[in-house]
This record gives structure tokens, sequence and C-alpha cells, in this order.
């Protein structure tokens, strides 16, 4: 018998044991990973004075998650 797919996504389910994974594994820590390389870290610009969301806040964060994992495959200490 075939376990059937849920019709939506509980993130209950799964999310909490992933994420006490993490820590544990000490993922949140730059001084505890295997890198010697030097820190880097990036200036997050103040929020949006209006509170409204849009499109720009979306591709801002995107980039800022690009640029921060290129540094730490480049071997900085990044978090």
């Amino acid at each position: 018998m075939s376990k059937e797919i849920p019709k939506a996504y509980n993130p209950g389910e799964s999310e909490g044991k992933i994420y006490k994974l993490w820590e544990e594994s000490g993922y949140f820590n730059p001084d505890k990973l295997e890198t010697e390389g030097k820190p880097y870290s990036m200036v997050m610009p103040p929020p949006n004075v209006t509170g409204v969301l849009h499109a720009g806040h979306a591709l801002m964060l995107t980039i800022e998650d690009i640029i921060i994992r290129f540094k730490r495959m480049q071997g900085f200490k990044t978090l």
C-alpha cells in the first residue's frame, strides 16, 4: 500500500527536526565551520517605512543570499 501525499504542506511535521539538527551541528556559528578564512559580513538596509512589501524586497533578499553564499564558497567565514 502506498502512502497518500497530503494535499497541503504541514511544516510542523519536518521543519522542527531539521532546524534542531542544524542548531546542534553548528551551522549557524561560523566559528565552528572548518574554514580558516577571513570573516565576511553584509550591512542590511533599513526596513521600508511604509511597511508594505513588494517585489523589490524579494529581489534584494535574493541578491544578498547569492552574495553571501558565493563568499562562503570562496572560503570566507559567513553567517
